[in-house]
């Protein structure tokens, strides 16, 4: 086999029970997605400070009722009270959507008792509500706001945490535009004993002001280089074709363990949706 063929299995191994993202409001774009989607399909919710209780809930039930597997995300620091996480998740349970979901800190101060993640999973109230997997964040190109050294600890810290409780888990990074940085954060990651599953972010195709937009907010190092490397055109759209052959070229499952992909939805989660599918029709045509 040709290290061509090679990267070609692994493109294609990546590519098996990928993830992707939307919001509340996006219900109708899943609707239109469904026939992209495999049976299964983890689809995370955001937690955004525009959308309700309600909202959330709707989607999260729409993913499930459409045969894909919900993943709502919980915001630490949106979170106002102990009650309303108890709220949340078991409105969640009754929905049938608790199994999955995705904890984060978020950007706000605290709107209540939750400093980060790991106070709302030693909060002692996902297990009772039925949740038996918690995704949590990684950035392999750092964080704006929290050096390095705190990242590791409270990676570390999470997982332990998820471990002692009998949580499953599962690290989903933020998107970048480099390969290389994320599998050498991946390595790191595995030298340093964790073993947890990696879905590394990918951001679908989108116009390249978005992007940018987006990288330069949440501190993604590489957006400096982003129209540089896609053409000075920022009305252009651009998808991750590059990314995903650099890293299914140099990801090596010895050295990497089980890495999947998620897919950040910032051109619409249909329009990702359609990306994948032509992009994985593409990639299984033989080569002359």
């Amino acid at each position: 086999m040709t290290g061509t063929d090679a990267a070609g299995l692994r493109l294609a191994g990546l590519l098996d029970d990928y993830s992707l993202e939307m919001t509340g409001k996006d219900v109708d774009e899943l609707t239109a997605a469904r026939d992209l989607l495999a049976a299964g399909t983890r689809v995370n919710i955001t937690f955004l400070g525009s959308e309700d209780l309600s909202l959330r809930l709707r989607a999260a039930a729409a993913v499930r009722a459409q045969g894909f597997t919900p993943v709502p995300h919980i915001s630490a620091r949106r979170l106002s009270s102990r009650a309303e996480l108890a709220d949340f998740l078991g409105a969640l349970h009754r929905a049938g959507a608790a199994d999955n979901v995705f904890v984060a800190g978020g950007d706000p101060d605290p709107h209540g008792p939750f400093d980060d993640a790991l106070s709302v999973i030693e909060s002692g109230l996902l297990e009772p509500h039925g949740v038996r997997r918690v995704g949590v964040a990684g950035y392999p190109e750092g964080h704006p706001r929290i050096p390095d050294p705190v990242l590791w600890l409270t990676l570390t810290g999470k997982l332990a945490a998820l471990r002692s409780r009998g949580l499953a888990a599962e690290v989903i990074t933020q998107f970048g535009f480099d390969a290389d940085p994320v599998l050498d954060w991946i390595a790191t990651v595995r030298e340093r004993g964790i073993d947890a599953p990696i879905r590394v972010g990918v951001p679908g195709p989108a116009g390249l002001r978005r992007l940018v937009r987006y990288a330069a907010r949440l501190g993604v190092a590489t957006s400096a280089g982003l129209a540089q490397r896609y053409g000075a055109d920022l009305l252009a759209t651009a998808g991750p074709d590059d990314f995903l052959r650099a890293l299914a070229t140099d990801y090596h499952p010895d050295r990497h363990g089980q890495v999947k992909l998620h897919f950040y939805t910032f051109g619409g989660l249909r329009a990702t949706a359609r990306w994948i599918s032509d992009f994985r029709d593409a990639d299984d045509e033989p080569t002359l």
